[in-house]
């Protein structure tokens, strides 16, 4: 028997319409929950020397975000999810400073530096990315973006390690929003 409006699926994407949640939305939502979840594990603050401060925290999600938009850069299907991803990445974070206390009228400004932070980090990353095999850069930026000064190799090890694990994800299964990280 035919269902009159085509079973539950068929609600749950006419829900998702009126309630203005694109797939791609709930994609980039997805991979973005999983990297704020990579970038919170403890092996990175214990063992890899990220420090455990805002700041800190800042930057091992900002790290894990721009490996999620290098690896999607060349798949031209995943032109909005990487944006989505990006546009969440925005809104978690003004959020996060308006949770801290942060007043409307500065949010702005400081929303203004982290944009120029997140940028600053993925060009200097796309960089080292481009002088591998040599690691020497990769350590170099992980040093002073993320880890204050101190011995960026251990974090270089890691950051190439989840480099070869996304690459070896397939394409269509980020876009959809599901991304297996590497243990730290």
């Amino acid at each position: 028997m035919a269902r009159p409006w085509g079973g539950i699926e068929a609600i749950v994407t006419l829900l998702d319409r009126l309630l203005n949640k694109s797939p791609v939305k709930a994609a980039a939502r997805r991979l973005h929950e999983q990297a704020v979840a990579q970038g919170r594990l403890p092996t990175l603050y214990l063992d890899l020397g990220a420090p455990d401060t805002v700041e800190g925290r800042f930057e091992m999600l900002t790290l894990h975000v721009i490996l999620l938009v290098d690896r999607l850069k060349d798949e031209p299907a995943a032109a909005a999810v990487r944006q989505a991803l990006f546009d969440t990445y925005v809104r978690d974070l003004d959020g996060a400073l308006r949770e801290m206390g942060v007043g409307d009228l500065a949010v702005g400004k400081k929303m203004r530096k982290l944009g120029e932070a997140f940028y600053g980090r993925a060009k200097a990353y796309d960089a080292a990315f481009r002088a591998l095999p040599d690691t020497a850069p990769l350590a170099d930026v992980a040093s002073r973006t993320a880890l204050d000064g101190a011995d960026g190799a251990p974090m270089a090890g890691y950051i190439q390690a989840v480099r070869e694990s996304l690459s070896a994800q397939p394409a269509a299964a980020l876009i959809d929003g599901d991304v297996i990280w590497p243990g730290a």
